[in-house]
């Protein structure tokens, strides 16, 4: 009897736990499951972590030449074929499928300042501290025929930089001041000059084809307008400009490489202030090239390292060195968007992956769906602290490392300074003034 009486006090308490709890919303539908942001997080985790593993962007190198890469060039039609100029006046053809050198020319006295392919891929041109201008055949003489240029233009001063128009028979060199020269002339249709220092480049820009851009040693960069005999407006940085690079995909989009270490992309319509400044070198940014896409651009620096930014961003994505690369001097991103060439101090012309994770060859059906999976993953959870942690590190040389630290410390010693020179100063007598204007000195028109 108490047994009995036991067991039906025991269902009364559980009928009566029964009834007082609350029933749990459930959704049946069978496409979703309970566990989805769970498991999506670890399969985000594994990717991140297995593309780290995977990052292996170095490809080869290119030896042959005697002196440093000071500049290169793409073929405009050819994707395989790229042109590189070195410090002791040789011109190399390489051929990047086997990567071997397919031809040498012996161009100038000196260093080969600069070199541009013509817009049909039918000749190249390149100027040296020769004080000459001279065009060449892109293919090969034939047997019996000396390597001789199509034509030489002898000026009266050191040429430092060279770019052919994107339509027309029309190239500009740049030194003394910006010279617009007709292929069948050997006088310029117009010279162009603001300013009395010496200018270091000049670029085309690739979509309004009657724009150009120039970058002078006096801290100016300057835009003209072909159809126009006098310059359009300038802005005056801080520090010395080395080169610039328009976006292929942006027509006012330009992005300048300046000795403070830092980059500059800027909307010509709006010089006061830059889009965005990208700050990762640790030395004088030394080139500058876009990608076909437009999305990132990549430089070069004389802390001896490449670095990829994305446009949109301050800081890079990536970057590379090797153990014997040296100083950077000259670097170019391949019109399949897939390859990036580097040219430094140390004789050598070095190709990277872009994607430094990237599976080369042909991809099978099954493998191109993970791989687009695994990315959508990692960028739903990309801001998570795990994920976002194993993405960013990269392992830097003891130099860059030792100097990034010393920079952020004197960057936070010059804002503590600033912090309190505003505490004890009269209210609104020190302006906050943002990063993007601090390097802008003047624009004039």
């Amino acid at each position: 009897v108490r047994s009995a009486y036991l067991e039906l006090r025991y269902i009364l308490w559980v009928s009566n736990v029964c009834v007082t709890l609350t029933a749990v919303p459930r959704n049946y539908d069978p496409a979703l499951h309970p566990f989805e942001v769970p498991r999506e997080y670890t399969r985000a985790l594994n990717a991140t972590k297995l593309e780290r593993v995977f990052a292996k962007p170095f490809l080869s190198s290119l030896d042959g030449h005697r002196d440093g890469v000071n500049c290169m060039a793409k073929h405009p039609k050819s994707l395989s074929m790229v042109l590189s100029g070195a410090c002791d006046g040789e011109v190399k053809i390489w051929n990047l499928t086997t990567r071997q050198c397919i031809r040498t020319i012996q161009a100038h006295e000196g260093f080969v300042r600069g070199m541009c392919a013509r817009f049909c891929g039918t000749s190249f041109f390149t100027v040296g501290d020769d004080k000459t201008v001279k065009q060449w055949k892109m293919e090969s003489p034939e047997y019996g025929e000396e390597e001789e240029p199509i034509h030489t233009i002898l000026g009266k001063t050191v040429y430092t930089g060279i770019d052919h128009h994107w339509k027309e028979a029309v190239f500009a060199t740049c030194g003394h001041q910006v010279d617009i020269w007709d292929e069948q002339r050997t006088s310029p249709m117009c010279s162009l000059t603001w300013g009395f220092d010496s200018i270091s480049s000049v670029k085309f820009n690739p979509i309004e084809t009657y724009l150009l851009g120039s970058c002078a040693s006096d801290r100016n960069i300057v835009l003209y307008d072909m159809r126009k005999s006098t310059p359009l407006k300038k802005v005056i940085l801080n520090m010395r400009t080395n080169t610039l690079c328009w976006n292929p995909m942006e027509a006012f989009v330009f992005t300048a490489a300046n000795e403070d270490y830092n980059l500059y992309t800027f909307d010509m319509r709006y010089l006061e202030s830059p889009v965005t400044v990208h700050m990762d070198h640790v030395s004088a940014v030394l080139d500058v090239d876009y990608s076909p896409t437009g999305k990132e651009f990549v430089s070069a620096s004389f802390d001896k390292s490449v670095r990829i930014f994305p446009v949109d961003k301050g800081h890079s994505r990536e970057v590379y060195h090797t153990k014997r690369m040296q100083h950077v001097i000259t670097v170019k991103w391949t019109s399949d968007n897939k390859y990036i060439l580097c040219g430094s101090d140390e004789m050598n012309i070095r190709l990277w992956k872009a994607n430094a994770s990237e599976k080369l060859g042909v991809l099978a059906p099954r493998e191109k769906a993970a791989m687009n999976y695994n990315q959508k993953l990692k960028e739903k959870f990309q801001y998570h602290p795990q994920i976002r942690r194993i993405a960013q590190h990269r392992h830097l040389p003891k130099s860059i490392f030792c100097q990034i630290k010393e920079q952020r410390i004197m960057r936070e010693a010059r804002r503590r300074k600033e912090l309190n020179r505003r505490k004890h100063s009269k209210p609104g007598s020190m302006p906050f003034v943002s990063e993007r204007k601090k390097h802008i000195v003047a624009v004039v028109k």
